[in-house]
């Protein structure tokens, strides 16, 4: 690994942690010339999911990409970054269970939807104002109106508190 402020590779491992969900190792490192500390990430090299988009283009599956989405429907929202981190896996181990090599695209939005409605209502809406292409005020009210049954159905034994 080169050090990020002399680029020489020699250095040292201080410390090793995996994450809560375990997909991924962060290892603190010093450099063996310069002292300088620094942080690296390791996680598996999932190389064999396609995406097929809309207009029949393929390419790889990103898993960064996949997190950049959910980070960019959430971003001024109290969702913490370690829940979107987990999300993205669960959708990825999702992905990898079907045993397919390509998978639509519309099929990773559809579980990104899904996620998000679970974890904030106003991600879930900006990320289906995109994903879908609302054209229009209209088509954001429906959504928040299927929205609203959803919860209210999921909750109807707990008792309204604000009426």
């Amino acid at each position: 690994m080169r050090c990020s402020k002399c680029s020489r590779t020699g250095d040292k491992v201080i410390d090793s942690r995996e994450s809560k969900d375990g997909s991924t190792i962060r290892r603190r490192r010093e450099c063996l010339a310069c002292g300088h500390r620094f942080t690296t990430y390791e996680q598996l090299e999932r190389t064999d999911l396609r995406v097929v988009k809309r207009n029949d283009v393929r390419e790889p599956f990103s898993r960064d990409k996949l997190l950049g989405g959910l980070v960019k429907a959430c971003e001024k929202r109290p969702v913490a970054l370690d829940t979107l981190e987990l999300a993205a896996e669960e959708i990825i181990t999702e992905l990898q269970q079907d045993n397919v090599r390509e998978i639509p695209s519309r099929v990773i939005g559809q579980k990104v939807m899904e996620k998000l409605r679970a974890i904030d209502p106003v991600a879930y809406v900006r990320f289906a104002s995109v994903y879908r292409a609302f054209a229009d005020v209209g088509e954001f009210l429906d959504e928040i109106k299927a929205l609203e049954s959803h919860v209210s159905a999921r909750n109807a034994l707990q008792p309204d508190l604000f009426r």
